[in-house]
C-alpha cells in the first residue's frame, strides 16, 4: 500500500508539473482577434445571461444532491459539483476548450489552435458570428462543467475527494471534449451523420450517465446498502436545487440558439412545457404504482423532463415536448424503480434519469423534429424522415459506447495511482469529516 501511494503522488506531481507547462507555453502566445461588426448587442446579452444561467446550474445540482445523501456527506457531495466548477474553469480555458472546438482534425477531435485562447478574443465566433468568440467558449465551458458533475451522484458517499479531482481532469479531457467536438464542434455526428443536438442530450446526459454507471460498478456499493434504510437526509434542499436547475435549464437550451430571436423562444417555451409534463407523467406514475405521488418524486420528474427536452428544444413543437415530457417522466420512474433488481449502487440515479431520460430525448428528437420550428434541423420519423430517426440511434449508440469504455480505462488509472474509493471507517463517519474536516450541522 505504501508503495502504491508513493508511485500515485508521483503520477499526480507529474501531471501537475506538466499542466504548468501548458499554462505557461500559452500564456504567452495568447492573442485576440479583431472585433468584427458581425457582434450584435442583443445576442451577446442574452448569451452572457444565459452563460450565468447555466452556470447557476451547478451550484443548483449541488443542492439537489445535496439533499438525497445522509447529513454526513452533505458538504463533501456539495463540494464535488462546486471544486468541478473551479477545476474545470481552468481546464476548459487551457486545453479543454481547443480539444472540442479547435479545427476539426480527422473527425473525433479539435486541433490545438486555440490552446490557452490563443487567437479567441472579442471578435465574433466561427460557430456563433454575431457573439464575441470568448462568450461562446464561457457559454460552452459551462457545460463542460456540469457534465462531469452530473457523474458525481452515482459514486456519492464513498470516494475520494483527490480521486474525483483526478478523474474530472481526466474525463473532461479524453471523453468529454471529443465527444463535444463529434456533435457540435464539426465533428463526424455533425458533419457526417447528421444528426441533431440542440442542447446536450448525446454531449451532457447520455455522456454523464454512461460515465456514472461504470463508475458506480467500479467503485461499489456504499456500505450496507440493501441491507440498512439509506434515506434522502434534507428534501427542502433537494428541491431548492430542482427549482434552480429548472431555472438555469432556460439558458442551458434556450442559449443553445445562439441568438435571442425566435429559435431562443422556442427553446424557452419547450423546456418549460416538457419539464411540467415530466413531472405530471412521474407523480401519476407514482400514484398508480404506489398510492402516493411523493415531493422526491415530483422534482425528479421535472429534471427528467429537463433531460429529455435537451436534444430536441430547437426542432419540435411546443405540443410536440408535452408528448416528450410525459413519456420521460413515465419511463425515468420505471427506470429508478428497477434498479434494485439489478443490485448496482447508482446512489443518486444518474442512470435513471440522466442516461434514459437523455436517450429517450435524443430519440424522439429524431421522432417529433419538424423543417417547420426550424429549417436548420431537420424532419423526423413522424414527417417521413427514417434516415433522421437511424442517425439518432447511431449517435446515441456510440456515445454510449465511447464514454463507458474510456471511462472504464480512465476509473482504473485513477484507482492505480491514488486509488478511488475511501477506507471503510473514513466511510462510516462520513465524507464530511473525513475529507474535509468539518460537518454540515450542529444538533
Amino acid at each position: 500500500m505504501k508503495f502504491r501511494l508513493k508511485k500515485g503522488k508521483k503520477f499526480v506531481l507529474t501531471s501537475l508539473l506538466a499542466m504548468l507547462g501548458v499554462l505557461g507555453a500559452a500564456g504567452v502566445c495568447f492573442a485576440q482577434a479583431p472585433v468584427t461588426q458581425l457582434i450584435n448587442s442583443g445576442d451577446t446579452a442574452w448569451m452572457l445571461i444565459s452563460t450565468a444561467l447555466v452556470m447557476l446550474m451547478t451550484p443548483g445540482l449541488a443542492f439537489f444532491y445535496g439533499g438525497m445523501v445522509r447529513s454526513k456527506n452533505v458538504l463533501g457531495t456539495i463540494m464535488h459539483s462546486f471544486i468541478i466548477l473551479c477545476v474545470i474553469s481552468i481546464v476548459w480555458v487551457l486545453w479543454g476548450y481547443t480539444l472540442a472546438f479547435g479545427p476539426d482534425r480527422g473527425g473525433f477531435i479539435g486541433g490545438l489552435e486555440y490552446l490557452g485562447l490563443n487567437g479567441v478574443g472579442q471578435g465574433g465566433a466561427p460557430l456563433a458570428p454575431t457573439i464575441p468568440h470568448l462568450v461562446f467558449m464561457m457559454f460552452q465551458g459551462m457545460f463542460a462543467v456540469i457534465t462531469p458533475a452530473l457523474i458525481t451522484g452515482a459514486f456519492a458517499e464513498r470516494m475520494k475527494f483527490s480521486a474525483v479531482v483526478f478523474f474530472t481532469v481526466l474525463w473532461t479531457t479524453f471523453v468529454y471534449s471529443p465527444v463535444c467536438h463529434w456533435v457540435w464542434g464539426g465533428g463526424w455526428i455533425e458533419t457526417h451523420l447528421h444528426a441533431l443536438d440542440f442542447a446536450g442530450g448525446t454531449v451532457v446526459h447520455i455522456n454523464s450517465a454512461a460515465a456514472a454507471i461504470v463508475a458506480a460498478i467500479v467503485v461499489g456499493r456504499r456500505k450496507g446498502y440493501m441491507k440498512e434504510p439509506i434515506a434522502p437526509h434534507n428534501l427542502p434542499l433537494t428541491i431548492m436545487g430542482a427549482a434552480l436547475l429548472w431555472f438555469g435549464w432556460f439558458g442551458f437550451n434556450a442559449g443553445s440558439a445562439l441568438t435571442s430571436g425566435g429559435l431562443a423562444s422556442l427553446a424557452f417555451v419547450t423546456t418549460n412545457t416538457a419539464s411540467a409534463a415530466a413531472a405530471l407523467g412521474w407523480a401519476g406514475v407514482e400514484y398508480m404504482h404506489r398510492k402516493k405521488s411523493t415531493a422526491l418524486g415530483a422534482v425528479s420528474g421535472a429534471v427528467a423532463g429537463l433531460v429529455a427536452i435537451t436534444p430536441a428544444a430547437g426542432f419540435v413543437t411546443p405540443l410536440s415536448s408535452i408528448i416528450i415530457g410525459l413519456v420521460a417522466g413515465g419511463i425515468c420512474y420505471l427506470a429508478v424503480s428497477l434498479k434494485p433488481r439489478f443490485g448496482y449502487d447508482d446512489a443518486l440515479d444518474v442512470l435513471g434519469i440522466h442516461g434514459v431520460g437523455g436517450t429517450w430525448g435524443a430519440i424522439a428528437t429524431g421522432i417529433f423534429a419538424t423543417l417547420a420550428v426550424n429549417p436548420a434541423g431537420a424532419n423526423g420519423l413522424l414527417l417521413g424522415n427514417v434516415k433522421q430517426f437511424m442517425s439518432q440511434i447511431i449517435a446515441v449508440a456510440a456515445t454510449w459506447i465511447y464514454s463507458m469504455v474510456v471511462s472504464l480505462v480512465l476509473l482504473k488509472i485513477v484507482d492505480w495511482t491514488i486509488g478511488l474509493r475511501v477506507e471503510e471507517k473514513h466511510e462510516e463517519i462520513g465524507l464530511d469529516l473525513s475529507q474535509h474536516g468539518e460537518t454540515g450541522y450542529y444538533l
